[in-house]
């Protein structure tokens, strides 16, 4: 299942014995693990057992125990590694047998979960979600929520810069907002530019940007890689940049200037927005269908072949890119 069909059944109020939530986009995995288990109880009821803390008897046990101390037997499962399918099915039918207790799986980073999947079933009244990274509109949205949730005053242009400043980064854009909670103030581009710093020295926008627009990227790009970006996620975000770009272009082409709210669902910063526009028009409709091809084609590479040097391959790739479609 996916999130926008979880979140109807969490506005139906509906509840299962067992969840289990993974994908690409952690902070989101996090968060709805945290928050369904609120659902169930306060947090003083919620135990956690995280990573190497994992151990099948004692979740086992637990589940088939009814609490002494609250109504519910809430148990929040995170780990980074798939669990036995064994394990997995006895734990959800632990929580059938005792109706006191729910179980909530958080999986987290790169590791095959997809076949734990399967374990899960309405039969079995549990439920998988699967979360993929939001679209920037999506997560100004959440954003924009959290904020709301602080009672933090502020400029919707400036959660869209602490956003792009962190690199789409959920988890970094959400913190800070907890941060500049404590400022009496409303939050403006510029408290952000006081109070927060950016992750890592290179800026992704700026990135993308000078990388389609056909720039010298080596050293940003080499900057990039060092500080642990992934080559996937690298090209999966220049694909979504390019995406944006095209339905500028495909905008301006049939309505006139473009919208940002129509065009991506929110107003990204004026130099930013006002940069993207420049560039979006500037490139030939044709040429957006070969730059999606091979990008497309390259993330297949990095998914399914084995190279000795991957970050190498990344490199040689984008520099390709720069002289392909110059």
């Amino acid at each position: 299942m996916y999130k926008n069909e979880f979140d109807n059944l969490l506005r139906q109020n509906k509840k299962f014995s067992a969840y289990m939530f993974y994908g690409q986009a952690n902070f989101l995995i996090e968060h709805y693990a945290l928050n369904v288990a609120l659902s169930f109880g306060s947090s003083d009821e919620i135990e956690k057992v995280y990573y190497e803390e994992y151990n099948f008897k004692y979740c086992k046990n637990k589940l088939l125990q009814s609490s002494l101390f609250a109504s519910k037997n809430i148990l929040l499962i995170k780990v980074d590694k798939k669990i036995p399918k064994t394990e997995v099915v006895e734990l959800i039918q632990a929580c059938n047998t005792n109706v006191d207790s729910v179980v909530i799986f958080c999986c987290m980073g790169d590791s095959d979960f997809k076949v734990m999947e399967s374990y899960f079933s309405l039969k079995t009244n549990s439920v998988c979600v699967r979360f993929f990274t939001p679209f920037a509109s999506e997560a100004l949205k959440i954003i924009e929520e959290e904020a709301k949730k602080l009672s933090l005053k502020y400029e919707v242009s400036a959660l869209n810069h602490l956003y792009f400043m962190h690199r789409n980064d959920l988890g970094l854009t959400i913190n800070d907002l907890k941060k500049l909670s404590i400022l009496n103030e409303t939050i403006s581009a510029k408290t952000v530019e006081q109070h927060c710093f950016g992750f890592g020295s290179v800026s992704l926008e700026d990135f993308l940007f000078n990388l389609v627009n056909c720039e010298n990227i080596n050293k940003d790009l080499y900057a990039l890689l060092e500080e642990g970006v992934n080559e996937v996620y690298l090209v999966t975000q220049i694909a979504s940049y390019v995406q944006q770009l095209f339905m500028i272009n495909a905008y301006a082409r049939t309505m006139g200037a473009p919208n940002a709210k129509e065009i991506l669902g929110f107003s990204p910063p004026a130099k930013i927005w006002e940069g993207k526009c420049k560039l979006a028009i500037s490139i030939h409709p044709k040429k957006f269908q070969a730059i999606l091809e091979y990008l497309n084609n390259l993330e297949l590479e990095l998914k399914t072949l084995k190279f000795n040097d991957q970050n190498a391959y990344i490199q040689a790739s984008l520099r390709k890119f720069t002289v392909l479609f110059r």
